[in-house]
């Protein structure tokens, strides 16, 4: 949600358990402020809170030129203080996906240690690989990004240049189109789209259909849609990763996400559904 309209963001998704104390707002209110300055961002996201037994990780995401590629993330634990997140690489995602379990523990310099033998050859020594919990940190984030980052069709529009930017003359999805899965999209690089073919390109505007849609996910259900605060404001929450939230004002460009949660994978998902 974008730190200028963050306190009215907030009261938006109060419903859902998405809330923070007096403290925490004021605090983030300026920092995020001070954040946008420092790194000459051009917009500056409260992204979410992950919850840890020790202490719990305040995100923030910052964007500049290329709204969808440009962006850094950073971390808090006072919500004035900021750290910044390492850029995720394929290394780190398969590092984390073999070691890191569990809850987060609050401490970025936390080592989590996972111990392989090689099966198929006895006389191979135990192999022992180590990541930080500052890692584990940047490859969830990164993950849910990816699987549960969403906007409106319309909000953003890709250029001839390829740089993704918003769109200005978005004035909101109406109540009818807000209704309908199809018009919100992955904000992240497009896994689906390249599949299609030829006659289904055809009906898409490539200035507007450069994401995958919510309704083609899998498995099928992995959304809950619906209209709250006396069906003024659209609200769709993740089943796959519990606790992220988003939101659209009809008929107004306001919308957003944010995940409150201990940033694990719903992994039973296809055996609720």
């Amino acid at each position: 949600m974008d730190a200028n309209s963050l306190s009215y963001s907030l009261e938006l998704v109060a419903g859902s358990g998405c809330i923070l104390n007096t403290e925490q707002r004021a605090a983030l209110q300026t920092s995020l402020i001070i954040l946008k300055k420092n790194y000459k961002f051009n917009r500056v996201l409260f992204w979410g809170k992950i919850l840890g037994l020790k202490e719990h990780y305040f995100i923030a995401q910052g964007r500049r030129d290329d709204e969808l590629k440009d962006t850094q993330h950073f971390y808090s634990f006072n919500c004035i203080d900021w750290f910044l997140i390492p850029t995720t690489t394929t290394e780190m995602i398969e590092d984390v996906s073999k070691t890191a379990k569990g809850r987060f523990e609050g401490d970025p310099s936390f080592v989590y240690e996972s111990r392989q033998a090689e099966r198929l050859d006895p006389s191979v020594e135990e192999s022992t690989t180590k990541v930080t919990e500052e890692t584990r940190l940047a490859v969830t984030v990164h993950h849910i990004n990816e699987d549960a980052s969403v906007v409106p069709r319309g909000a953003f529009i890709n250029s001839t240049h390829g740089v993704v930017q918003i769109n200005r003359s978005f004035g909101g999805l109406s109540n009818t189109q807000a209704g309908k899965l199809e018009n919100f999209l992955h904000f992240a690089q497009p896994k689906n789209l390249k599949k299609k073919s030829l006659l289904e390109m055809a009906d898409l505007n490539p200035a507007l259909d450069f994401l995958d849609p919510l309704s083609e996910d899998i498995p099928k259900g992995s959304w809950s849609l619906q209209f709250e605060s006396a069906n003024k404001v659209c609200v769709i929450r993740s089943l796959l990763w519990l606790g992220l939230t988003f939101y659209h004002v009809p008929m107004t460009p306001l919308h957003g996400f944010i995940y409150i949660g201990y940033g694990t994978k719903n992994l039973d998902l296809p055996f609720m559904l």
